[in-house]
């Protein structure tokens, strides 16, 4: 608590709630550390606190079998040569395979130098964003323009881990369970990957083929997502155990554009009900062209059962995945028609 306090402190955060969320208290209660918090956040910040670490480059120790590349470049040239390397980001992922599943790791390539990963960029209508990126710095950068997206992304884990994980380890890793795929989906996100000095792009829903294999050639990593600035039909739904910090049973993106009073082309997308984040083609199918009504979207809400079948897992059992994903389709439209939001507290 204390560790995440300061370095709130020192950037001049004052969310206190989301800041410390990925910290469980078990005796103090949660009341007097967000008072103690909210005391010391005027107070001036010590000297020592704006002293700079060393580079990872300068202080790691040399080995045969770890590469430190300082561009993307480097990193093309370095993966061509070694193509069953691990490419590593933030290690969220890639750091328990270590300290749970006691994995040796026998080539990697630490990609935190890689400064051309970690910017984003604007055109007239979109975003293209490095795969360096990490969640915190993307959450920055579209909270007025997706505020849905943003809001996903406050309960994707915790701060801590949100200023590590990266937008392109989220994806790379191919989880079915990864929150940022489903948005990225359903916004029409398109994925460019490099292999040497070659590029593609190719439509992010084609990347994810099966439960752990991805369209991605050895020595091929990602390198770029880019996706619309403007989503206005846009909602994000994470059905967890706890509100922070936890992994999806269900995350669901709908980006439902009316024509009139009917459907336009729909796009919906799921993860944690199949082996890979996927479309609902055939409900979007089902939708499209009806009256944007409750009574026309429940109507719809079978074919999702041509979409998948969802698993049992500790997570969720296989009907409670599917009814909650069904649900999330008639909150979509009760918010659209001015429903309150389940978290809003009205006296």
């Amino acid at each position: 608590f204390i560790a995440s306090m300061a370095a709130g402190h020192l950037n001049g955060r004052t969310d206190h709630d989301d800041l410390l969320a990925g910290n469980l208290c078990r005796c103090t209660g949660y009341a007097p550390i967000i008072r103690a918090a909210e005391a010391a956040q005027d107070e001036a910040v010590p000297a020592w606190m704006h002293d700079t670490l060393p580079d990872l480059a300068e202080i790691a120790p040399k080995a045969d079998h770890v590469f430190l590349p300082n561009s993307a470049d480097a990193l093309a040239d370095w993966y061509l040569a070694h193509p069953d390397a691990t490419l590593i980001a933030g290690a969220t992922d890639v750091g328990l395979w270590v300290t749970k599943q006691l994995r040796e790791l026998k080539e990697v390539a630490f990609l935190n130098n890689c400064k051309d990963l970690q910017a984003i960029k604007e055109t007239d209508d979109r975003y293209i964003v490095g795969a360096g990126v990490t969640l915190a710095a993307l959450r920055a950068a579209i909270r007025d323009t997706l505020p849905s997206f943003a809001e996903l992304l406050r309960r994707f884990a915790s701060e801590q881990v949100r200023q590590a994980a990266t937008i392109g380890g989220n994806i790379a890793n191919g989880s079915p369970i990864g929150d940022s795929p489903p948005v990225l989906i359903a916004m029409g996100a398109e994925l460019t990957l490099r292999k040497g000095e070659a590029r593609r792009t190719i439509p992010l829903e084609s990347f994810f083929l099966d439960y752990g294999k991805q369209d991605r050639a050895p020595g091929e990593f990602v390198e770029s997502v880019s996706f619309p600035k403007s989503a206005p039909d846009l909602a994000c739904y994470k059905l967890s155990k706890r509100f922070d910090q936890d992994i999806s049973a269900v995350c669901g993106a709908l980006n439902i554009p009316r024509d009139g009073d009917k459907i336009g082309a729909p796009r919906i997308a799921f993860g944690g009900m199949a082996g890979i984040p996927k479309r609902a083609a055939a409900l979007e199918a089902a939708l499209e062209g009806q009256p944007f009504t409750e009574e026309a979207i429940t109507a719809a809400l079978p074919a999702l059962e041509q979409d998948f079948t969802p698993l049992t897992d500790m997570r969720a059992s296989d009907a409670y995945r599917m009814g909650t994903a069904k649900a999330m389709l008639i909150r979509y439209v009760r918010n659209a028609q001015g429903a309150l939001s389940i978290l809003e507290v009205q006296p």
